[in-house]
Parts: structure tokens; C-alpha cells; sequence
């Protein structure tokens, strides 16, 4: 199979926001308690967090980290996650049937968030609460005033404000599964005076409205127009959240997931713009993709947990080789879309359907999932070029008409070098790809890094940790994209 990948100085399609790269810790399963935080673990720091974990995490370059959930949220008293840890409730969590000691909040994780070189997504309660505590939780986190819950912070030891810009209004409103889901009107007038109290608070700040919990909602699109029309001119992006799986085993349908994503987002960008047009507004909401990932690995283990245990093993999906392809033809499309999507979130982070695994007393290892996100983050930084791609199509299952090849370069601020990330989705048939890059002179390929093998189930373990680890390919001659692959290929400008 032959397919042509073309890349220009015209295809520019926005520079990307670092913070497509972001991820997310929620107080669910091992992802704090076990995961990030274990005092007496031999990695642990003066704070509990073990540091094992946060080297691999700085070795993502993650820039921002949602918190605190995610379905935790929206029965969370953030005053729980204060003070005097010896005086905190232990309380029955009710998203995740489980129990919340709130040995980490608000107070840790800000101080964890600093020095693992990231900033902070905050969520707030729109669940059980609503506009008086979201107010109260921006004052206690970021201003300056001899006010009273400013003054509670430096009560409890922090004089300076935490200084978080980046708050989500809610979670997954219209899920029958969350706690307090609201109607599209209801939640629309909510967001929109929480939203107006939260920027009294602190004008600095920007918003995520909610939007409805999926594609496959019966509420997609209505829900959206409605929350827009409500809160447009107070809030400054959208949330989609999407999940992608293999259930039915059917691995080539799976590789279509990308094509999944990308109309998704797609239909969210056309949504905004049509409210966009009735307002006559000179505002353009952007796009927040605050969760997104594979998952449905654990779900029938899941179901095996005793309810109320303290951060039990919950979502602990392991990845395979085809799962990593995914996720990086994902990414690819996020990358696609970067002249609206401003913030990608990868849920998640540690443990909980995460690149990252531990062993509570032990060691840690990365999931094959690692890999894909590790090279886009680090190397994807820059601007995003289109590729015009010629190859041949599939159908199957839902995946219909699927490129077999899909692509996107980022060529870094200093123009010195261009990352090309590409997939080939036709399993067992590798694509002979004829890359050109007009305009862009003197670039050779220095690089040909790939995630592929002849067992797309194979994944990693703590007794295997390198079992699926990414391919150095030679250089020279034509590029082969392996069926069933993901693949970087980095160029150098030449002097």
C-alpha cells in the first residue's frame, strides 16, 4: 500500500496551546491515596508524595492537572481538603462508593501541582452546591484581601495565593449519574451566575462550561446550545469529554476511533459558532477536551469491588499495544484541531485508566499509553501543520470510510525541526508513505521512532515493564509505516 502525506507552509493551522497536553488527578481508586501520595513509601518526600511518580510525570512535561474530579466533585466540600489534617471528616464518597479520608485537598495538591512543574485546572462543585461556595473556593485560592476565607489560607500557612487561572464549572451535568444533574436550563442559569461571581472574585480568570457528558447523549447538541446561549458571554470555553474501547474485540473498527474524535469536535466547534453568529458576538469560545482516553479494560472488574473501602483499586484498566496506537491517532487529532482546542486533558494520570502504574509499597511502570503521549508532548510543541494525504480508506463496524493514514507536523518556534506524527490504521498491511515538505528547506529526517509489534494485545506489567516499548527505525529510503502503527518522525534543519 502506498499512501502520499504532503505537508506545507500554507496548511498552518494554529499554533498549539501547551495545554493540549495536560491530564488529570481525580479522588478516585489509587490515583491519589497509592498513587501520587504514600507517606512511608521509600520515594516519599516531607509531604508524602512519592517522587518515583512524579519523575515519570515530569518526564511527560504535563502542564496542567485537573482536580480534584471528574464525578467526585459534584458532592465535594472543598473546606474538607483544608487545614488541620487531624481535624478533617472522613466521609462516605459517593461517586465512586468509597471512603474520602481528605488527607490530601487543596492545601497538598497545589504544593504536589508546583513541584511536578504544573499548574492546576480547578473544578468546583455545581452538584450539591453551587455559586455562593464557588465564589468562596476562588477567594480562598487566589486573592490577596484581609477577607475571610483569604484569611483562612494564611491561617493555614499559606500567605501567598495559590494563584489557580483555569476553573471548570461543574462536571458532566447532564449524566443521570451525577450527583445533582441538572437540566439544560437549570444548569445553564447556575453556570451563568456562578460564572459572573467567580470573575467578581477574581476578573483574571478563565471558565469551562460544561458541555453535555458525550456524543452519545441524547442531550448532544441541544445542551450545548442551550448552556452557550445562557452563560456565552461569561465563560471562556466548552468541555467535550470522550472515552474510546475495543468491547467487542474488534481491532480494526477500533483504529477508527480518531475519525470518531475528530467529528466530535467538529459538531462542538460548529455548535459555538452557530450561537457565536445569533449573538453577533466578537467572542470565540474555545474548546476544552478535559477528558479523553481508552477505557473499558476494567469495567467488569469494577464491579467485583466492596463498597466503602479507602481508595480501592478502581478503573485500573492495562493497555495493549492497539490502545497505544489509539491514543496517539487521538492526540493526532487533538492536534488537528488546535486552532480550537485549547486544553486536552488525558484521564488520567496515576493509576486510574492512567500511562502511569504503581505498586502500593513498590515500584512503578509505565503503560504502553506512556509512550505516545511522552513523544507528543515533548516534541509537539509549536505550530500545527495540516497534511494533504492521499491513501487508500476502510469500513468497518461504526468506522466508516477511515483513512488508513492520517498525519499532523509541528514545526517548533525556532523552526529548527519538524515532528510528524502518523498513523497507519490498516492492521497487517504496512503503507510505503511519500512525505513532502514544501516550502520548508534544508529539513532532513533524523528520526523514525514507532509503537508497533506482532501482538496488539501485548501490555506491560511491574514483572514486564518494557515488554511494548517504542521501535528506533532505520533511516534511509522510503518511510514504512508498519500496519498497525504509530509513528514520529523527527527532521532536523540542516546548517
Amino acid at each position: 500500500m502506498k499512501a502520499q502525506i504532503k505537508f506545507s507552509k500554507d496548511g498552518v493551522i494554529s499554533k498549539i496551546d501547551d495545554r493540549i497536553y495536560s491530564s488529570f488527578i481525580e479522588h478516585l481508586g489509587r490515583a491519589v491515596y497509592g498513587g501520587i501520595y504514600e507517606p512511608g513509601h521509600e520515594t516519599a518526600d516531607d509531604m508524602g508524595f512519592r517522587h518515583d511518580v512524579m519523575d515519570l510525570i515530569k518526564e511527560l512535561k504535563v502542564p496542567m492537572i485537573r482536580y480534584p474530579g471528574g464525578n467526585f466533585v459534584s458532592g465535594y466540600n472543598w473546606e474538607d481538603g483544608t487545614g488541620d489534617r487531624s481535624k478533617r471528616p472522613r466521609k462516605m464518597e459517593l461517586a465512586w462508593n468509597s471512603i474520602e479520608t481528605n488527607e490530601v485537598g487543596i492545601d497538598e495538591f497545589q504544593e504536589w501541582a508546583k513541584r511536578a512543574s504544573s499548574d492546576i485546572m480547578m473544578a468546583v462543585n455545581l452538584g450539591t452546591r453551587g455559586a455562593d461556595d464557588a465564589r468562596n473556593v476562588v477567594e480562598y485560592c487566589n486573592s490577596k484581601t484581609d477577607t475571610y476565607y483569604a484569611n483562612m489560607r494564611r491561617e493555614n500557612g499559606f500567605d501567598e495565593p495559590f494563584g489557580i487561572k483555569l476553573w471548570c464549572l461543574g462536571n458532566e451535568m447532564d449524566g443521570d449519574w451525577q450527583i445533582g444533574t441538572k437540566r439544560a436550563g437549570e444548569y445553564a442559569r447556575l453556570a451563568c451566575e456562578t460564572a459572573k461571581l467567580m470573575k467578581m472574585v477574581d476578573p483574571s480568570i478563565e471558565l469551562v462550561a460544561c458541555g453535555s457528558s458525550g456524543p452519545q447523549m441524547e442531550t448532544f447538541g441541544e445542551w450545548e446550545e442551550t448552556v452557550l446561549r445562557e452563560a456565552y458571554d461569561h465563560v471562556d470555553y466548552l468541555s467535550l469529554h470522550s472515552y474510546y474501547g475495543n468491547p467487542e474485540n474488534n481491532s480494526q473498527e477500533y483504529m477508527g476511533s480518531a475519525v470518531i474524535m475528530d467529528k466530535f469536535i467538529k459538531d462542538v466547534v460548529a455548535i459555538c459558532d452557530k450561537v457565536k453568529e445569533e449573538k453577533k458576538s466578537d467572542k470565540k469560545i474555545m474548546l476544552s477536551f478535559d477528558e479523553w482516553n481508552v477505557w473499558f479494560h476494567s469495567n467488569e472488574q469494577d464491579k467485583k469491588q466492596e463498597p466503602w473501602q479507602v481508595a480501592p483499586p478502581l478503573l485500573e484498566d492495562m493497555y495493549n499495544l492497539e490502545d497505544a496506537i489509539v491514543v496517539g491517532d487521538l492526540m493526532i487529532a487533538l492536534l488537528k484541531n488546535s486552532d480550537r482546542v485549547k486544553v486536552a486533558c488525558l484521564a488520567q494520570l496515576v493509576n486510574v485508566i492512567a500511562p502511569i502504574m504503581t505498586v502500593t509499597g513498590g515500584g512503578v511502570w509505565k503503560q504502553t499509553i506512556f509512550y505516545p503521549f511522552k513523544y507528543t508532548s515533548l516534541n509537539g510543541r509549536g505550530t500545527a501543520i495540516k497534511a494533504d494525504i492521499t491513501c487508500d480508506t476502510f469500513t468497518e463496524g461504526k468506522a466508516v470510510d477511515v483513512p488508513t493514514v492520517d498525519a499532523v507536523a509541528v514545526i517548533s518556534d525556532d523552526e529548527s525541526e519538524i515532528s510528524v506524527f502518523a498513523v497507519n490504521r490498516k492492521l497487517g498491511e504496512d503503507a510505503e508513505a511519500e512525505l513532502s515538505l514544501d516550502g520548508f528547506e534544508g529539513f532532513e529526517l533524523v528520526e523514525h521512532i514507532s509503537m508497533e509489534g506482532d501482538d496488539l494485545k501485548a501490555g506491560n506489567s511491574i514483572t514486564e515493564p518494557d515488554k511494548v516499548v517504542p521501535v528506533e527505525k532505520s533511516i534511509g529510503g522510503s518511510v514504512i509505516l508498519t500496519g498497525g502503527s504509530w509513528n514520529y518522525l523527527k527532521f532536523k534543519k540542516q546548517a
